[in-house]
């Protein structure tokens, strides 16, 4: 399975995703890794029901889907990974999920410390993942489309200093 996207979106499965993402990658499956969803019946039953046809979306929590890997399956999927929050990318990545590209699309925070774009409002923990993310040599690009033009991280020098 390839993974072609691994994404930060505080919406999760929304019309971005579904309109613009899903075609652009041409994606068929969606993994949404957040421990909330992967608890709530409804939650997760609605997001499958607004997926297209043909877009497999698979739900886990964050520990669940590090130590099952389904992303290492066998198959020419091309796949989408979806964190609610930089830290679950974050958490993610530290139990063993191997990505060197992040996108963050949405995250809104009503602590906000910092505002990276429109639809990015970073708290102090938000800030510090991305710290800790770039330390680890993870590419980081702010996009909320395939159409934008990504705005990378390093770029946004307020994120790189305490």
């Amino acid at each position: 399975m390839e993974i072609a996207l691994v994404r930060v979106d505080n919406r999760l499965v929304h019309g971005q995703i579904i309109e613009a993402w899903v075609p652009f990658i041409k994606a068929t499956c969606i993994f949404v890794v957040d421990d909330d969803v992967a608890g709530d019946f409804f939650r997760e039953t609605v997001i499958k029901m607004a997926v297209p046809h043909g877009v497999e979306v698979l739900v886990y929590s964050v520990e669940t889907f590090v130590r099952l890997a389904p992303y290492r399956q066998d198959g020419k999927k091309k796949a989408i990974v979806l964190f609610s929050n930089i830290a679950d990318a974050l958490r993610a990545y530290n139990l063993g999920f191997p990505f060197q590209n992040l996108n963050v699309g949405n995250v809104y925070n009503e602590s906000c410390r910092r505002q990276l774009s429109a639809c990015v409002l970073l708290n102090d923990r938000d800030l510090e993942g991305l710290r800790e993310l770039l330390a680890k040599d993870v590419q980081i690009e702010l996009r909320r489309v395939p159409r934008e033009r990504p705005a990378p991280v390093l770029s946004v020098s307020d994120v790189l200093t305490p």
